[in-house]
């Protein structure tokens, strides 16, 4: 089936005593009985399929981890209560029984960094960044390192450089290592990393999936190896993602690969009229065939697709009072901390996703104090580009 067609009939129409639901309903139930122990029995062995007991599996969620699977090509998925618990999840499922070592792109999220170096580097797993976009470098670090898996987003935030995935899935299997790949800025819709050798793939449920702001979760979707292990865990750990949560996902996955497309289709118009305009300085996109990873971008993703994120830098401002300035002279545009809403969002990245990080730090990875991210809706493009201009020429000068 198509990826359209999955994301509306996938999980489903599921048998529920005498009738069947046409969506899926929201299973409250914290446990479930059966008409007899040998079942219930059967159902705790997994032997059979079937709900038990909340922590273990629920028929909401369990429609939502189906039509993941589906969307991704994947053989599991496990939903958690954030993106960031199901990337720690990731991380943890694949340290099993390898060597505490992890090898990481420097291009990252924020929160991602903040995780790998104060929480899980502390606690005695060893962390080494290196520049996913240069390929003999991440070779080097994995001769060395021996990790027990890779990190890397597939579009990264906020300045947007594309991971070759093929490749660098090449290199983990070679050293027998998971490649990870957070695919939250590219979602499904652009590229699809298991089926270019990943082991696992994360995505934020809060941003494109679910696409409407109303709902906080995160999904792992695995290969083969990596499903019984995740869910495992998850048995003992309980990350789970509620019930509630999983229908609102549920819900805005219906739709989300036709505002995928009108997004990307805006990002792309957005970002070729950012390029030329007298106030912006810089424009970072991947289908701008000045990006550096325009060609990567070119051969791993749909044509017409790079992702719904533009990120650029304002002129002649040189930090967040000018910054400030040109968010709040923004009418429609939404000054709000999230990407993949239906509504067009912009943010300042030294306040918010990567405000954690020192200024020097920032400064090392590219993100200038005069860096904006924007994550482009579903809106008419002609009332986006309308609203950013009013903003610059009233704030920003030329």
């Amino acid at each position: 089936m198509n990826l359209n067609t999955k994301a509306v009939h996938t999980g489903e129409r599921k048998q529920a005593g005498k009738y069947i639901p046409v969506t899926t309903p929201i299973y409250t139930a914290a446990s479930y009985v059966y008409r007899d122990m040998d079942t219930l029995d059967r159902v705790f062995a997994r032997e059979v399929e079937g709900p038990s007991y909340i922590r273990y599996n629920n028929p909401t969620t369990d429609a939502l981890q189906e039509v993941l699977t589906a969307l991704e090509s994947g053989a599991g998925t496990l939903v958690c209560g954030s993106g960031m618990m199901a990337l720690n999840m990731a991380i943890q499922a694949a340290l099993v029984d390898r060597r505490r070592s992890i090898v990481a792109a420097k291009a990252l999220y924020g929160a991602t960094i903040h995780l790998v170096v104060k929480i899980l580097e502390p606690s005695g797993i060893n962390v080494r960044f290196a520049d996913f976009n240069n390929l003999d470098e991440v070779k080097a670090a994995v001769d060395e390192e021996k990790p027990a898996c890779l990190l890397v987003e597939t579009i990264s935030n906020p300045l947007l450089r594309v991971a070759a995935i093929d490749s660098l899935a090449e290199i983990a299997n070679a050293a027998d290592a998971a490649l990870i790949v957070d695919n939250t800025f590219a979602t499904p819709a652009v590229c699809r990393p298991l089926e270019l050798g990943a082991a696992m793939v994360v995505h934020s449920l809060t941003k494109y999936l679910s696409g409407h702001g109303d709902m906080m979760g995160g999904a792992i979707i695995s290969n083969a190896a990596y499903v019984d292990i995740l869910h495992a865990t998850a048995r003992a750990i309980g990350p789970n993602l509620g019930p509630f949560e999983s229908f609102l996902a549920l819900r805005g996955i219906k739709t989300f690969p036709l505002r995928m497309e009108r997004q990307c289709s805006n990002a792309n118009a957005v970002a070729s009229w950012l390029a030329s305009h007298p106030c912006v300085d810089r424009v970072y996109f991947p289908g701008d065939p000045n990006h550096p990873d325009f060609p990567v971008s070119t051969r791993l993703f749909p044509a017409n697709a790079f992702g719904a994120v533009v990120s650029f830098e304002l002129k002649n401002v040189a930090g967040r009072e000018g910054v400030f300035a040109f968010m709040n002279a923004l009418k429609m545009i939404v000054p709000a901390t999230s990407v993949g809403d239906v509504h067009t969002m912009v943010l300042y990245p030294a306040i918010s996703s990567h405000r954690d990080l020192s200024p020097k730090h920032r400064e090392r990875l590219g993100i200038r104090d005069n860096l904006v991210r924007l994550s482009v809706g579903i809106e008419e493009v002609d009332d986006i580009t309308a609203d950013l201009d009013q903003a610059f020429y009233r704030t920003t000068p030329v």
